[in-house]
């Protein structure tokens, strides 16, 4: 008898904590679902608090997060030209940002299990952004990291703005 209440009473401590949990993923995806347009991209240099522009003022890129879960992120810098040299097609390096992988959220963590990148140091691991939904707007912040960019400017942290392009209803 003793087994079997001491068995409810872990069913009832169980269903205590399911209950207290954070919303499910669907409901938590349900913000970020759909298609984000970038809106403004600045990074901040963590020794001096610098705001610089690396990509411009006026760069493009957009975001794109499935039910599946995958994301798509890709960013480039403004008045980029065709390269024809093997310099200048190294140069258009420095003005790109892109990967992909599944993601999961985490309260207010989206994290990327990476699986295609520009930087092959980021394939297989996992990349880690804070991010604010308020109304059709997404705020994304990095955390502090060396990017390999602009690594004579030590660790920063880019602030990537967009604007939600394609709502959740109209995914299939």
């Amino acid at each position: 008898m003793e087994s079997v209440v001491s068995r409810y009473r872990l069913l009832s401590v169980l269903l205590l904590v399911l209950f207290s949990l954070k919303p499910s993923f669907a409901k938590d995806s349900a913000n970020v679902l759909g298609t984000w347009k970038l809106v403004s991209y600045e990074v901040v240099v963590q020794a001096t608090g610098e705001k610089m522009f690396p990509m411009g003022k006026h760069p493009t890129g957009y975001v794109i997060f499935t039910p599946e879960p995958r994301v798509w992120f890709i960013l480039t810098g403004e008045a980029r030209k065709p390269a024809k040299t093997r310099t200048e097609k190294a140069v258009l390096l420095d003005s790109l940002i892109s990967y992909s992988g599944k993601y999961r959220l985490e309260g207010d963590k989206w994290i990327t299990s990476v699986d295609v990148a520009w930087n092959p140091a980021w394939v297989g691991a996992e990349e880690s952004r804070t991010f604010t939904v308020k109304g059709t707007h997404l705020q994304v912040y990095t955390p502090w990291r060396l990017m390999p960019n602009w690594s004579e400017k030590g660790p920063t942290r880019s602030i990537v703005s967009f604007e939600r392009v394609a709502p959740t209803q109209d995914l299939p």
